[in-house]
């Protein structure tokens, strides 16, 4: 595993480096893959690079394949709905009450906060939902992804869901080595899970996050000169991005006679719930879940629940529940006489053709993060700090940790199962006891969000990306700023709790301060530094668009 050493860092930080310099995400994915199978091989490495690109389709159990059917499947359901008409009902109904930049902003929030048994499902409904209307208000592509990115995973990671049934393996699995080395007893999983919560600081901050900026409208760095351009032009994407989707460019024009709500609706809601009832139902093994509930063991009826949502099949369930959105999109079309089946399935098709690219890219990025599996990119990274470390600084460094190896696989499974066994090992020989397990799991979880949050190799950065139509690298780029700023806060409260034993309970509110602190301070500083009067320009840019509805307005009356 560790003897290719430093050399295993080349093809993942050659990925980021080409991607963010020359904005051809393909190309540099596949460069990198190929100059990982040079370094594997040490001789051309293209056989080795396309056994790779497949071992990335077929892996996990077919885990990464039911993830490219599902994200087909959507991109069919999305142009149906589009085709049917769907997105300009929700339009309707959004302008007459979603008419300012923070209502949208509050809602796509709260939605992100509302879903929170996939990251997948999340950023595909959110994005799809709220993208016209963030449009509209003239909300940058950049800020609705972020928006969406930032509460996908984060929400995800502290809800019932697979991730939940994914942690509690891996601290399953570093338990089980403890004991099995040192003969001690170890404390019961699940209840070290729920103790982690709290500590899984960067999740739960990142959240908050997302809810100062929506709510202040205030913004700073690179996501300033979008939100600046999308403010005064009206562009909601760079001139020079190449958004992973664009729905209005790449389909069929849609019906506009009869634009019907349902058409919109009808067709997520179904998603959802057969994607949560399945799930659900895969899970379910006779376990006495109305017994402990009715009996009033509350916590017994949450660990049932949770272990059902963590024994379901997530995956399979989100093929089931894309299919029911497209069946139920495909019905409406034809039972109201929308389209004829032919449109119908050339609709389905378009939908395919409109995820063809971000299906490239997560293949790639799986490849790579296979290809820093094979060369033994994490195992390395994780025995620089197994060394001697103060337990005062364990927390920070895990968490720093995991955050490099998350940003350079791009992937934050991958880094738990690397780095939960290792760090609670080492927490375990550096206390003697577990006393410092919640936090350790928590600094992991965190890292591996960071670092997911910042690569643009991760999926998740992928797919928000795609079902926000928005530039993957712009993107990446703009939610650094956040992501950094709320990480730095992160390392604050971990510091607290090393050297003073500041508890969560303490620190998290401290946190959300600081956060609410920098926001104003950072974006105080950013205008001044540009001469932009923060509340004031926004105002008058407000007053600007009003007026131009109002003449918009003015002009159709005029010409009925």
């Amino acid at each position: 595993m560790g003897e290719f050493g430093i050399l295993s860092l080349v093809p993942p930080l050659l990925a980021i480096t080409l991607a963010v310099t020359t904005r051809r995400i393909i190309l540099s994915l596949f460069v990198s893959i190929w100059v990982g199978g040079v370094i594997y091989t040490g001789g051309l490495g293209v056989g080795q690079t396309f056994d790779w690109i497949v071992e990335a389709i077929i892996a996990d159990s077919g885990f990464h394949a039911e993830i490219l059917v599902f994200t087909l499947l959507l991109g069919s359901g999305v142009a149906l709905i589009w085709r049917l008409g769907g997105a300009i009902a929700i339009q309707e109904v959004a302008s007459r009450r979603l008419e300012t930049r923070r209502k949208v902003g509050v809602v796509a929030w709260l939605l992100g906060i509302a879903l929170f048994f996939d990251d997948y499902a999340n950023t595909a409904i959110i994005g799809n939902t709220m993208r016209e209307t963030s449009d509209r208000v003239n909300i940058s592509r950049e800020k609705l992804s972020y928006i969406v990115d930032s509460t996908a995973a984060p929400v995800a990671t502290i809800g019932i869901s697979g991730w939940v049934a994914f942690q509690l393996s891996m601290i399953d699995e570093a338990f089980s080595n403890i004991e099995a080395e040192a003969g001690v007893q170890t404390p019961d999983v699940f209840t070290v899970y729920l103790e982690s919560i709290p500590y899984n600081a960067y999740a739960i901050l990142a959240i908050v996050m997302v809810g100062i900026i929506v709510v202040t409208q205030r913004d700073y760095g690179e996501m300033l000169t979008a939100e600046r351009r999308a403010w005064q032009t009206g562009k909601v994407n760079d001139d020079d991005a190449d958004p992973l989707q664009e729905v209005e460019g790449n389909l069929s024009d849609p019906i506009t006679e009869r634009p019907m709500l349902r058409t919109f609706l009808l067709p997520i809601v179904v998603l959802v719930a057969v994607t949560i009832g399945s799930a659900l139902r895969t899970g379910y093994d006779g376990q006495p879940v109305l017994e402990s509930l009715l009996a009033g063991e509350f916590t017994a009826f949450v660990e049932t629940t949770t272990t059902i949502a963590g024994n379901g099949s997530w995956t399979t369930a989100l093929v089931w529940g894309s299919f029911a959105m497209v069946m139920t999109a495909f019905t409406i079309g034809i039972v109201y006489d929308l389209c004829s089946a032919d449109e119908g399935v050339d609709a389905v098709l378009e939908g395919f053709e409109l995820m063809l690219t971000a299906v490239t890219i997560l293949i790639l990025a799986w490849s790579i993060s296979t290809v820093a599996d094979a060369l033994g990119t994490g195992a390395y990274v994780a025995t620089m700090v197994e060394g001697t470390i103060p337990v005062a600084v364990f927390p920070v460094a895990v968490f720093i940790t995991a955050t490099f190896i998350s940003f350079t696989m791009g992937s934050s499974w991958a880094t738990m199962s690397l780095l939960t066994p290792v760090a609670l090992s080492v927490a375990f020989d550096l206390t003697g006891g577990f006393g410092l397990a919640p936090a350790i799991v928590g600094a992991v979880f965190s890292g591996a969000i960071f670092g997911d949050h910042t690569s643009p190799i991760s999926d998740t950065t992928v797919l928000s990306s795609t079902f926000t139509g928005a530039d993957l690298v712009d993107h990446v780029r703009t939610q650094a700023y956040y992501a950094t700023t709320v990480a730095i806060v992160v390392v604050v409260c971990y510091l607290l709790y090393g050297f003073v034993g500041v508890p969560p309970l303490v620190f998290l509110p401290v946190g959300v301060v600081l956060l609410v602190g920098l926001v104003y301070g950072l974006s105080e500083f950013d205008a001044t530094r540009r001469g932009i009067d923060v509340g004031g320009g926004r105002r008058d840019i407000d007053l600007v668009k009003q007026d131009a509805d109002s003449d918009r307005g003015k002009s159709t009356e005029g010409s009925d």
